[in-house]
């Protein structure tokens, strides 16, 4: 496994473009999202579906909207023979289950404290897609003892802008109106490259398959947590442990410079640049994704983390 550095990156040393791959399953061999094995933990009034595979230190990967668990189906597999690598659905998505729209960020970061709980995990290196970003952070706000490395992967830690606000409110009045069968074909093109879709369409197939299994209350409340998420920048100089900040190369939702400024704001990070890889890079360039993990990771072990 190794990174090769962009020119502009290499005196630096903080950003490198991921050229190596681990071996990775194809989407042809994955159990269908309803069709996952996993155990279910009833967490602040929820019932949260996750999964939990692999020997080592612990990993816990939280994705993004409108997603599953099953988004890290890929990397998992890749990584599992070092880590403990465990995936939840949040409240409202994939097999998870919970009373009513969830209120805010701070929810679903309680639930994913309340599941390490549930397991007996006192520590882990806590990663986040998209949505799953800003639970990280909210989760470090409150329990930055439970991190032993954060993994950041295409992602923000702004709050969001007025346009973008009124995106995700706009996306919860047409999923109240019409449901998700209305939202979804807008969110696929921004997810993967347009190789992609074009060359392998069973990966959107899979990603749409993961986001029919979104609740309508469940899309309703993250849209709404989206919209009205903390501003998590004033945090990132906080941040003291070793940080990976992982983005797809054409990343059209949080564009690679969005990533670089945060890996600037952290002190102990790096940046992974995943080529072939748009918004849902973990999914769409998994063995590539996998490699960044595991290179990083490995560092954390030998305590030669890059600085």
């Amino acid at each position: 496994m190794a990174f090769t550095a962009p020119a502009a990156a290499q005196d630096a040393g903080t950003s490198a473009l991921v050229t190596e791959e681990l071996d990775a399953p194809s989407v042809d061999s994955l159990q269908a999202p309803s069709e996952r094995v996993g155990e279910y933990a009833e967490v602040n009034g929820a019932r949260i579906f996750y999964e939990a595979a692999g020997d080592g230190p612990a990993m816990l990967l939280l994705h993004g909207y409108p997603l599953s668990g099953a988004l890290f189906a890929r990397v998992r597999d890749a990584l599992q023979d070092d880590y403990t690598v465990i995936t939840l659905d949040h409240r409202g998505y994939g097999k998870s289950e919970a009373p009513e729209v969830p209120g805010s960020i701070k929810t679903y970061a309680n639930d994913a404290l309340a599941v390490l709980d549930r397991l007996g995990i006192e520590s882990a290196i806590i990663g986040g897609m998209s949505m799953g970003g800003p639970i990280v952070f909210s989760m470090y706000e409150q329990a930055p003892e439970r991190f032993d490395g954060m993994i950041l992967i295409d992602t923000t830690a702004a709050a969001a802008p007025p346009p973008e606000a009124g995106l995700w409110r706009g996306t919860a009045e047409v999923l109240r109106d019409q449901g998700l069968d209305a939202v979804i074909p807008a969110l696929i093109p921004d997810m993967l490259t347009g190789e992609t879709r074009l060359n392998e369409p069973a990966v959107a197939d899979y990603l749409r398959e993961v986001m029919q299994s979104a609740s309508k209350d469940g899309a309703i409340g993250g849209a709404q947590a989206l919209a009205e998420r903390p501003d998590f920048t004033g945090l990132l100089g906080e941040i003291d442990v070793p940080t990976l900040v992982l983005v797809g190369l054409e990343d059209s939702l949080y564009a690679l410079q969005v990533s670089r400024d945060m890996q600037e704001a952290i002190a102990n990070s790096t940046l992974a640049i995943v080529p072939g890889g748009s918004h849902a890079a973990i999914f769409e360039a998994p063995g590539r994704s996998a490699a960044a993990i595991a290179n990083w990771a490995a560092g954390l072990q030998e305590g030669t983390a890059e600085q």
